[in-house]
């Protein structure tokens, strides 16, 4: 990950938004829980944070997803404002996973599949329904419920289908001295 905030990082947040808002808007499956889904948005949200970092993984997270809930029911900020903190979260694996460098292995799978878990359950069952509470003056029982079905799901998803971009996307890259020069 480069440190230096560039156009391509602009570029990433608008792409990013757009993906994370189709995915969140069109590609979800219900749990039974009112208004609690399986989102497919967070696996390519951990994908950005992990290429681009904190900022892009943050502001596309917290963009798509007031665009998904602008173009539906209206915005719920509690949950928005999580996303963009999951999209932090997730742009905080980047200093520990070299994928820009082709790297993709054991080690970084398991602070992958551990980060993520962390970074879903703390902001799912601790952010979202406290901003809830706060915000909305909604019933504790009823934002936890969702809070721990949201996280328990969201880790599940994030880990299988992150996995798979991540690993996807490192075969993509070239490995630091792989290449051999000819005589």
């Amino acid at each position: 990950m480069n440190n230096k905030f560039t156009v391509k990082h602009i570029v990433a947040i608008g792409i990013g938004a757009a993906v994370f808002f189709i995915l969140k808007r069109f590609v979800t499956i219900p749990t039974g829980i009112p208004n609690t889904d399986i989102a497919t948005a967070y696996p390519f949200l951990a994908l950005l944070g992990v290429v681009y970092g904190p900022v892009v993984a943050g502001l596309a997270g917290f963009i798509g997803h007031a665009l998904g809930d602008l173009t539906t029911y209206g915005a719920w900020w509690s949950w928005i404002v999580a996303s963009g903190v999951l999209g932090v979260f997730f742009g905080l694996l980047a200093k520990r996973i070299p994928i820009e460098q082709g790297i993709f292995g054991k080690k970084q799978v398991t602070t992958f599949l551990i980060g993520e878990t962390i970074a879903n359950l703390i902001t799912w069952i601790i952010i979202a329904p406290i901003g809830d509470i706060l915000i909305y003056a909604e019933a504790p029982s009823k934002v936890f419920t969702q809070g721990v079905v949201a996280g328990i799901t969201n880790s599940v998803v994030t880990g299988i289908i992150g996995f798979i971009l991540l690993k996807a996307y490192a075969q993509t890259k070239t490995k630091k001295g792989s290449l051999n020069k000819e005589a």
